[in-house]
């Protein structure tokens, strides 16, 4: 810390029990270019005594000031960082603001921590020389190089999205460590640089099931590549991977293709009465990124066969048909399963509710008003918000010639009232 008069001391020591934010002293007093004649160093060393003696949200908003300070405080930093009293939520202020000093001496601090520094510190510095960018590309490279580091450095490489860091990553992607594969192959699915795509196919081989989660992720990123390249045949096996996770990235990937192939492929593993109930999830949320009637037709068939939570992401998915082609065929689907004889319960009502007010077709304008008479007001209130939506002016008025006719059903008739006080 800079050495000041005494008189200087005494006016760091008032400001530092000041009570509004530090964000707000720097607007109004201009903390880069200190009005009224006062020195900056001692705005520094003002800077520096909050960062130490405060409390943690003192410490964040120095730590989001002292880079206006520029080169003038990275030298206190370090001194607060090798400081052996130095507690360890400073410690993680410092390394984080450190990170913010586009600078030499930074890096060699840096490098130095992450070799010597234990547990999360150490992931703090990794961190830290990733927000350096370029410049820390050189000394992480060379920390590939030993084992003990190779994990840290590859972390921080992949963090640092520039295409020199292409060469170190490809270098380790056959390492011993599947961790540090994976972690490789998450970096390079960033660039569509030549040398890269055939890494993410051999990859999906790897015998570690991280690292084929990894490159299934990256390959399913490649849609542009489709002309080219079989992407869906790639993918395809791995929905019948034996972990589950890679299952699931392989049909949100396939999902990503928008591709008719695709769809047909994740429609049929949906199908399948041995799939898992996470997966068939995680299918049908792909499926509706890119619905066809083949695929609206393999929902309604297997519908009535699934786990209550597949049935619910199911409904939701009908209602999330944006093609106004396929909206009609969408809605008659929701439909039949309510004028089924195996009509579900009122979670399953009240979800069809919704999806049908998403939908917008008219024809379900009667359905969801015989909703009214259900019993469950869960229910009623959601056909009503589907209601509105679909059509909230005819729906009143069909509601306010139901109110007068007396032959209704009586608890179609306190719906339709439920559903006058509710508009």
């Amino acid at each position: 810390m800079l050495d000041t008069a005494e008189n200087d001391t005494q006016f760091s020591h008032s400001w530092s029990n000041c009570s509004p934010p530090l964000s707000a002293l720097a607007n109004q007093y201009g903390w880069a270019t200190p009005e009224d004649g006062i020195n900056p160093e001692l705005w520094l060393d003002l800077a520096l005594d909050l960062f130490i003696e405060g409390d943690f949200q003192t410490r964040w908003d120095v730590a989001k000031l002292l880079p206006r300070f520029g080169t003038k405080a990275i030298a206190p930093l370090i001194v607060i960082l090798e400081h052996e009293d130095t507690d360890w939520e400073l410690l993680w202020f410092t390394v984080r603001t450190l990170g913010e000093f586009d600078h030499p001496v930074v890096v060699q601090v840096l490098i130095s921590l992450l070799k010597t520094a234990e547990g999360e510190l150490s992931a703090v510095a990794a961190e830290a020389l990733a927000n350096l960018g370029n410049q820390a590309i050189a000394p992480l490279t060379e920390l590939l190089s030993m084992e003990q580091f190779r994990l840290l450095a590859v972390r921080s490489l992949s963090r640092i999205r520039h295409s020199q860091t292409i060469a170190p990553l490809l270098s380790i992607t056959n390492d011993a460590q599947p961790e540090i594969r994976a972690a490789a192959i998450e970096a390079l699915s960033s660039f569509h640089d030549s040398r890269v795509f055939p890494v993410l196919v051999n990859a999906l081989q790897d015998p570690a099931a991280a690292v084929r989660r990894e490159a299934v992720i990256a390959v399913g990123l490649r849609a542009n590549l489709q002309a080219e390249i079989d992407l869906v045949n790639l993918l395809i096996p791995h929905l019948a991977d034996l972990n589950l996770q890679v299952c699931q990235q392989a049909a949100i990937a396939l999902g990503r293709l928008s591709n008719p192939a695709a769809a047909q492929a994740l429609a049929d593993v949906l199908h399948s009465p041995h799939t898992p109930s996470a997966l068939q999830i995680e299918i049908v949320r792909s499926l509706s990124w890119g619905m066809t009637a083949t695929v609206l037709k393999k929902i309604q068939s297997i519908l009535p066969c699934v786990s209550a939570e597949v049935y619910r992401e199911m409904i939701a998915a009908l209602g999330k048909v944006e093609d106004p082609a396929l909206k009609p065929q969408a809605a008659e689907i929701l439909i039949t399963l309510l004028d089924s004889e195996s009509s579900p319960q009122s979670p399953g009502k009240q979800a069809i509710a919704l999806s049908l007010g998403h939908l917008g077709e008219i024809k379900a304008l009667d359905p969801l008003i015989r909703l009214l008479s259900e019993s469950d007001p869960g229910v009623q209130l959601h056909a009503i918000a589907a209601l509105k939506q679909l059509a909230p002016d005819a729906a009143h008025e069909q509601l306010k010639m139901m109110a007068k006719d007396t032959n209704l059903p009586e608890a179609l008739q306190g719906g339709v009232a439920n559903a006058l006080r509710e508009w």
